[in-house]
């Protein structure tokens, strides 16, 4: 019994690591544009049709590496195109034309790839399963939690101990007084969505090989993404991956043992917080 709940455990880790994944990208864009981002589930979905589509000709890891670029260049296009021209614009002006982008980029999935469903297979050398006390567990789903692992320490890293990192906290805590001091901080801003974007389509291609490719795949991981932002607090990075492990252990042992409030008890988690702690679990900076 305690060693089924372990493998429970571990699979509530994929989850809230792939959960982590998407939703520190909206952390980060948040934490400097002030934008919520809509289109985030969008652009997860088109990372995942990116990554299949390279992989199915040049191999797994070229599709992980391919659509973490090809989505990193699209957020610094999104940011100069869409996030700077509407900074000083009522902010529903800018969830509205996100949401208009989360459509259409729906609509080019449509188009580009079809309705129908599509799967990515598994690497070779990572197809089959390891022991653990005696439980067979996917070893697909380990290296999951290793890159959740890897982009945590990969960013805390950057933000806390390099140059740019400097920058990017500062911003989002004064960007006013940060631009005075001579940072450009569109350029820092620039950066920083092109990172979430990129982060979205890493995970995207992750994730591919467990769920099944649709255009309509980003909707489900937006709602529970926006639920780690708020749990976790709105812009702030150790919140995220708070919450993000969090909901992600409701979410598996929710669905193992009580699936009929499963869908529910994260809803009822952020209510409780914007009640009671409407800052989240970390309040609101990077």
């Amino acid at each position: 019994m305690a060693n089924a709940l372990l493998i429970q455990v571990l699979n509530g880790l994929v989850y809230g690591g792939l959960l982590f994944i998407v939703s520190v990208g909206l952390v980060l864009i948040f934490g400097l544009r002030r934008v919520v981002n809509f289109a985030h589930g969008s652009l997860f979905m088109i990372g995942a049709y990116v990554g299949f589509s390279i992989a199915t000709v040049a191999g797994f890891w070229a599709g992980v590496l391919g659509a973490a670029v090809v989505l990193a260049v699209a957020g610094a296009l999104l940011d100069v195109s869409v996030f700077r021209p509407l900074r000083r614009q009522d902010p529903i002006a800018t969830v509205l034309v996100t949401f208009g982008l989360l459509l259409i980029l729906e609509d080019l999935a449509h188009t580009v790839w079809g309705k129908e469903t599509h799967s990515l297979p598994l690497p070779e050398m990572l197809a089959g399963s390891v022991d653990i006390l005696g439980q067979p567990f996917p070893t697909y789903r380990l290296l999951v939690i290793a890159v959740a692992a890897a982009v945590g320490v990969g960013l805390a890293l950057w933000l806390r101990f390099s140059r740019v990192g400097l920058f990017v906290r500062a911003s989002s805590i004064d960007p006013v007084t940060t631009a005075v001091q001579g940072v450009n901080t569109d350029r820092v801003s620039a950066l920083v969505v092109a990172v979430g974007t990129g982060l979205a389509g890493l995970s995207g291609t992750i994730a591919a090989p467990l769920l099944a490719l649709s255009p309509s795949m980003g909707g489900s991981i937006l709602i529970e993404s926006f639920i780690v932002v708020v749990v976790g607090g709105l812009g702030s990075f150790s919140g995220a991956l708070i919450a993000a492990l969090a909901i992600g252990q409701i979410h598996n042992l929710g669905i193992i043992y009580v699936p009929w409030a499963a869908t529910m008890v994260p809803f009822l988690l952020m209510v409780a917080v914007l009640v009671w702690r409407p800052t989240g679990f970390a309040g609101s900076h990077v």
